[in-house]
């Protein structure tokens, strides 16, 4: 490793998705304490920021388009071309370390292996450590890379911040959130292997309703995410409410601050409602909770909050529901190793679990 000087300006690559971004923040965190009068801005991909909103550990804000023409590289290398004194890089793609190569005199980063193919890679980076995609959690594979710098980790993820977020929710929600108490849930993921059945929601939502609840949906702003929300919510016009599309993830933050629980799948909002301590059900599949759980507010810790497979595991203001059979996790993306197919572990979760589950969160210890 070659001696890095105090830096100036870091350029903080994050260039992967919405709760990866987030996932980060504790790095950010991390490099803020340890640099306070350097200026740090963060490269992420375009409409990826979200999870950096009012973060005040990031002076700017920089985009890049997932899959950039020609015209979009030219664009990102006026922007950053050797005006950073060091860049870290959080993901262990060829782009992410192009763009530090470009950005930065110095760099450190994670590597995907350390095979010849990487060598290139290593050789040019001034710290690194190797990816371990399977028994390190994300928050703590990203925290590596303080070990490059000598500087003392810092573990909490920062949830984003609208200084407008009331405001905002008052336009939205008819009753008084601050004061009744509501649930909000998020029944639409991006990706069909991740999604639960629309029974299941339903008998939830009934379920809640039986205890004088009031209901939020959150959800993207995709088409079928936003007529699936406005569709659940029809059917029970008189408790649910859908705010999906309506707010940035900073107004969302708020909202989760006030909710008595939140229960969703696999998906950003899971990773943000457990930043914010909210009581949080987390519902997963074929995903990996090692590797992809939702890190608990104040947890702090080398090892991650989750194992990997147990009917149900409680970590701080966190529970992590799994479905069932010999195959979860199963590390894949469904049962047919794509994004768009059934995963039979999410079909075969009932709703008696889920509620049980949302019991025993809820109960005081």
């Amino acid at each position: 490793m070659y001696p890095l000087k105090t830096p100036r300006k870091i350029l903080f690559i994050a260039t992967r998705q919405i709760g990866d971004v987030l996932l980060s923040t504790p790095l950010l965190r991390t490099l803020r304490l340890a640099y306070p009068d350097a200026i740090i801005d963060a490269l992420v991909y375009t409409n990826k920021g979200g999870m950096l909103e009012g973060n005040q550990d990031c002076n700017k804000i920089i985009e890049s388009d997932e899959h950039p023409n020609l015209a979009g590289y030219w664009d990102l290398i006026k922007r950053t071309f050797r005006r950073y004194d060091l860049a870290v890089i959080a993901q262990p793609s060829d782009r992410a370390h192009q763009y530090g190569f470009i950005a930065a005199w110095k760099r450190i980063g994670l590597v995907p292996n350390t095979s010849s193919q990487s060598f290139i890679k290593r050789s040019l980076l001034a710290g690194w450590r190797l990816l371990d995609n399977v028994y390190t959690s994300t928050v703590v594979q990203n925290l590596a890379l303080a070990e490059c710098l000598n500087i003392q980790k810092q573990y909490q993820v920062a949830a984003p911040h609208n200084p407008a977020a009331e405001s905002v929710i008052d336009t939205l929600i008819s009753f008084n959130w601050r004061n009744e108490p509501f649930i909000v849930l998020h029944p639409f993921p991006m990706w069909q292997y991740k999604r639960w059945t629309d029974e299941g929601w339903e008998s939830l939502i009934r379920y809640l309703i039986s205890k004088k609840l009031h209901i939020i949906l959150t959800g993207g702003n995709a088409l079928q995410e936003l007529e699936y929300c406005a569709q659940l919510a029809a059917k029970y016009e008189l408790n649910v409410i859908s705010i999906a599309g309506k707010t940035s993830f900073g107004t969302i933050s708020k909202l989760l601050e006030h909710a008595i629980a939140y229960v969703g799948p696999d998906t950003a909002t899971t990773h943000l409602s457990a930043a914010c301590g909210t009581p949080t059900l987390a519902l997963f599949g074929p995903t990996n909770p090692v590797k992809w759980g939702p890190w608990p507010k104040y947890y702090a810790s080398e090892n991650s909050p989750w194992t990997m497979a147990a009917p149900y595991q409680k970590n701080g203001n966190v529970l992590l529901l799994q479905g069932l059979g010999d195959c979860v996790p199963c590390h894949q993306e469904g049962c047919d190793r794509h994004k768009n197919s059934e995963s039979n572990c999410m079909n075969e979760l009932p709703a008696s679990r889920v509620i049980t589950a949302l019991e025993i969160l809820l109960t005081p210890i």
